[in-house]
């Protein structure tokens, strides 16, 4: 094993623009919070790099020495169609639509949601809260409240953003950065008001409602964060993530709820973190594409989904990240190098590091990493590491490992074979492509060199690269 990381640990705060030293609400423990998936459709794989950004995270902390409490929520209720406090309820619009029950529309996607996450070698968190498990509590939260901060309208109780300080100060309302895009609705007392309790209109029956003082009806989207988070990790806890669009709306409002149940000005979290978009030019990023961008359409292309975490570590969590096929294919090209340059090691046993070089990697490597999880730098130290000749097995393992353990490409547990994914289109099998060398392999050794060539090209013509003199023997040839 290597010595405990010394240098601080430094993180951008959104909440106060600047990078700041972590130091943890309880010694010797870090306590996280992730807002998860609304799950009434498939995460898309800008969704997805939130998670990755939060495992990295998590990780760091780990490599840190910190005793981690991760949560990841499940949102199956209470988040509407439009961020801004308006439309329908996502999970209630996509049971009417397909004429399914809501219960199985969210077990179906929630599981959906878990194979990515296990397919990107994300970390699996200390809690799964699940909205709907926390419905009695969101009502205690929001009765503890309601005298004070929130008023009743024929459609449900609100909170009086007027009634906290400094309303909407993490996305900065009301400056000339700022990020509000709420609009104003008739019956608030602020355009920015928002939803703790949405009664079920007349006449109408939800899959999903409950009684309470308001009226049957179900929680509103940001009220089930604030309860999920404090009954798991407490008030304060350390940090919060989440993908920048939450910076504008939704994290503003768990902020206020915070501050009118600790009647303070106390935010809930110590720091307050969120990666930046990942961008695709053509649009299919949308779930209203059709065939949109998923960890799955990754595969089906054949592309390994490390290759997407990969892609996502090149580049700064707080830097907007531009999708592309070629991109994609770029990082499982140099993740296939990775994988071959630490194959040797597999084997070995772990030693401690005593090596100069090694050693002078990993204080970098740890620098880099407290350097505001400072990946694409870190990525680079690794392939040093991996790079290295003349120098004990052992200590070398162990170093890759440490380092491999913080950007979780699971690199000592995969091979050049595991990264060869079949694509979905492809239009024959393993088995036959092995046959057909096999065929091309005794041509050969004929010295019939018009029928290796041509077996080569029929391999070709079906998706598959002939890499002669190669010990894999062939791979897919990915089109984008």
């Amino acid at each position: 094993m290597t010595d405990a990381p010394a240098l601080p640990l430094k993180l951008f705060n959104s909440l106060t623009r600047s990078l700041e030293e972590f130091v943890p609400v309880h010694p010797g423990e870090a306590r996280v919070y992730s807002c998860g998936p609304t799950v009434y459709n498939y995460p898309h794989i800008g969704n997805m790099r939130a998670y990755v950004f939060a495992d990295t995270l998590g990780r760091t902390l780990s490599f840190k020495g910190y005793k981690l409490t991760h949560v990841i929520n499940i949102t199956d209720v209470g988040h509407l169609t439009d961020d801004a406090d308006a439309g329908e309820d996502k999970l209630e619009k996509a049971a009417a639509e397909r004429a399914q029950s809501i219960w199985d529309i969210a077990r179906h996607y929630t599981e959906a949601y878990w194979a990515d996450i296990k397919a990107l070698n994300i970390r699996q968190p200390a809690h799964w809260s699940i909205a709907t498990d926390y419905v009695p509590q969101m009502i205690e939260f929001a009765k503890a409240i309601a005298d004070k901060h929130c008023y009743e309208l024929d459609s449900g109780l609100y909170f009086d953003t007027a009634s906290v300080n400094n309303y909407g100060r993490l996305a900065r309302h009301g400056t000339d950065e700022g990020e509000s895009r709420i609009d104003p609705v008739d019956g608030k007392r602020q355009p920015a008001d928002f939803a703790i309790w949405r009664k079920t209109p007349t006449g109408e029956t939800r899959q999903m409602e409950w009684d309470s003082p308001w009226g049957r009806g179900a929680p509103g989207w940001h009220l089930e964060c604030s309860v999920m988070s404090e009954a798991l990790l407490g008030f304060p806890f350390d940090i919060h993530t989440g993908g920048i669009d939450h910076r504008e709306i939704h994290h503003p409002n768990e902020i206020a709820q915070n501050q009118a149940h600790s009647c303070s000005d106390a935010s809930g979290a110590r720091f307050w973190m969120h990666n930046n978009f990942l961008v695709e030019r053509s649009g299919k990023m949308s779930k209203s594409s059709g065939e949109f961008l998923r960890v799955q359409l990754l595969i089906d292309k054949g592309y390994h989904p490390l290759a997407y975490r990969l892609m996502c570590l090149q580049a700064h969590y707080r830097s907007e990240l531009e999708f592309s096929w070629e991109g994609l294919g770029a990082a499982l090209t140099r993740l296939k190098r990775m994988v071959m340059a630490v194959a040797t090691l597999r084997d070995a046993d772990d030693a401690p590091v005593a090596d100069r070089r090694l050693t002078d990697l990993l204080a970098k490597f740890d620098a880099a990493m407290s350097d505001d999880l400072n990946t694409a730098v870190a990525l680079t130290l690794l392939e040093e590491a991996a790079a290295m000749k003349k120098i004990d097995a052992g200590q070398k393992r162990t170093a890759l490992v440490a380092m491999d353990a913080v950007l979780g490409l699971d690199l000592l547990a995969i091979s050049r074979a595991d990264l060869r994914v079949r694509p979905k289109a492809a239009a024959i099998a393993e088995a036959d492509i092995e046959a057909t060398l096999i065929r091309r392999k005794d041509a050969r050794a004929a010295k019939d060199f018009a029928t290796s060539d041509a077996l080569r090209d029929e391999l070709i013509a079906a998706g598959v690269e002939v890499m002669d003199g190669d010990p894999l023997g062939w791979d897919w040839r990915l089109e984008a």
